[in-house]
Formats: C-alpha cells, sequence, structure tokens
C-alpha cells in the first residue's frame, strides 16, 4: 500500500487500492468531541483476516475493530474512525478505565503465540506455521522466551502508514498502545513479533519534539500565493482559495514544519513559505 493513494473520507473511512468493507452496524455510539487520542494495535490469533473480519461483524458477537489488516497488505475496515468500536475490552492506562471510548482499534492477522511439535510450529487452532516464519523471544510482560508468528514487512508497513494517516487527521492521538499494555495479564498482542517500540518512536516520539503550541507569534505569506490546509501536509484538502503575499498569520501550532494559522479562516500552512516576524 502506497500512502500517497490512500485518503481519509469525509465519512472517516480509509479510501484507495486494497480496502475493503465489511459492513458492522451493531456499532453506532460516536466518540466524544474530543476523542480518539490513542490507536491500539491487536493480533487476531486466527486464521486468516477475512474470517476475522467477518466475525468481528457479526452482531452477535460482542467484539469489533475498526480494522483488520491482512499478511499481504489488504485493508478491511468495519466501522468509521468516528465510531467506538469494542476492541480493548476490561482495560486501562495512566488511570483510565474501558479503553474502547478512547481509541481506534487496528487488528492485525497473526496466529500469535505457537507451540513446537517436531519442525513444525502449531497455532491453538491447528495450522502449521514453518520455522522461517517463527521467532523465539520474550514478551514484554513475561520473563521466559515462547515461540511467536512474524508479521508481514507489507502488514508493519501498512500499519505504519495507517497510523501516520490516523495522526495527521485526528490531531488529538498521543498514544499508540498494544492491547498487552492496556490489559496486561489478561492479553499479549500484538506481542513481541511486532516492533511496536520502534513504531512508535519514529512516529510519536520523533514528532513530539516538533510539536508544540506557539504563543503570540505572527508571520507573512511571503510568496505569491499559499495553499491552507485542513491538517498539516500537502495531500491534505485545502481550506480555501490560496493565501496573497503580504497576508498576515497568527501563529497557534507547529508540526513537523507545518503551522496552524489564523487569518479570516484557520487552517495549517508550511513553515518555508512564511517570514517570521
Amino acid at each position: 500500500m502506497d500512502n500517497s493513494k490512500i485518503h481519509l473520507s469525509e465519512k472517516h473511512y480509509i479510501e484507495g487500492h486494497d480496502i475493503e468493507y465489511i459492513d458492522c452496524p451493531k456499532n453506532s455510539e460516536k466518540f466524544s468531541r474530543e476523542m480518539p487520542d490513542t490507536i491500539v494495535l491487536h493480533y487476531t490469533a486466527g486464521r486468516n483476516a477475512r474470517s476475522a473480519a467477518n466475525y468481528l461483524a457479526k452482531d452477535n458477537i460482542k467484539a469489533s475493530a475498526h480494522l483488520v489488516v491482512d499478511r499481504d497488505g489488504t485493508v478491511f475496515q468495519l466501522v468509521p474512525f468516528d465510531t467506538i468500536a469494542w476492541h480493548a475490552g476490561r482495560s486501562s492506562w495512566k488511570g483510565r478505565s474501558g479503553l474502547n471510548k478512547y481509541s481506534i482499534g487496528i487488528e492485525i492477522d497473526n496466529a500469535g503465540v505457537l507451540s513446537k511439535s517436531g519442525n513444525k510450529y502449531v497455532a491453538w487452532f491447528g495450522k502449521k506455521y514453518d520455522e522461517e516464519d517463527v521467532i523465539e523471544t520474550t514478551h514484554r510482560n513475561e520473563s521466559q522466551p515462547k515461540y511467536w508468528h512474524l508479521y508481514t514487512e507489507k502488514q508493519i508497513d501498512v500499519v505504519e502508514q495507517i497510523c501516520e494517516l490516523l495522526l495527521n487527521r485526528y490531531t488529538g492521538i498521543q498514544h499508540i498502545l498494544g492491547h498487552e499494555e492496556i490489559a496486561p495479564g489478561r492479553k499479549q498482542d500484538p506481542g513481541p513479533a511486532f516492533p511496536l517500540d520502534q513504531l512508535r518512536k519514529r512516529l510519536l516520539n520523533d514528532r513530539d519534539e516538533d510539536k508544540a503550541p506557539i504563543d503570540d507569534q505572527t508571520g507573512e505569506v511571503m510568496v505569491d500565493y499559499l495553499n491552507i490546509r485542513e491538517l498539516p501536509g500537502r495531500k491534505a484538502p485545502l481550506v480555501s482559495s490560496p493565501l496573497p503575499r503580504g497576508t498576515q498569520l497568527k501563529i497557534h501550532e507547529k508540526h513537523n514544519g507545518w503551522y496552524r494559522v489564523e487569518t479570516q479562516i484557520e487552517g495549517w500552512v508550511s513553515g518555508e513559505y512564511i517570514d517570521f516576524s
């Protein structure tokens, strides 16, 4: 999946190649205005992504997720991102409980913990995997190593692209967590085979140094015309017609080289075209 070929629609769905939609009408409650502020990553612990997505969409199942990511990178969307899904269950993080009402849930097709049988590795549902699909390592919440089903490079890449897309659209998102972190002892997904800490550092920690509110700073458009957008990024929709040279800007926030500014309207502009006073 090429991040430049996907985007979020006004109805809070991913649009682009390799996206399939599965109707999940049981989820209809909307997030409160300030939410979501968290992304929670899971593994499916099942046979394949399509069966997991179909199962989660069933009316009589008290579980769901916003997305399921297949091993080939295909994404199944069940619930729009402005709607609460039932993926977290009993959960807590930094004094809050019931993370469903705060978070977007992404399920990743992966068998999870495996047991060794001869030269094969067996999932709880009986499917066997070869050695090249397995890693022996220790979970962050445990002390002894186990065998874990590896994720594909395509999956990891797609999940990171989706997380970046969500961060750019829902600017209140501050956390990317594993199910294992919000329900330790009860859950162990996405497990040590998924590079959660590295992904989190790339998408959150590195950005934090370049994301901050700005008080009482002004600037001026220094090119003939400057696009003003809904979100910080060149693919984001335009707010209005371009701002002409000399337009005075009141600057509110910086994010990865972009600035949230106010004139007669408010939006995001690229900082390379602003003359700061």
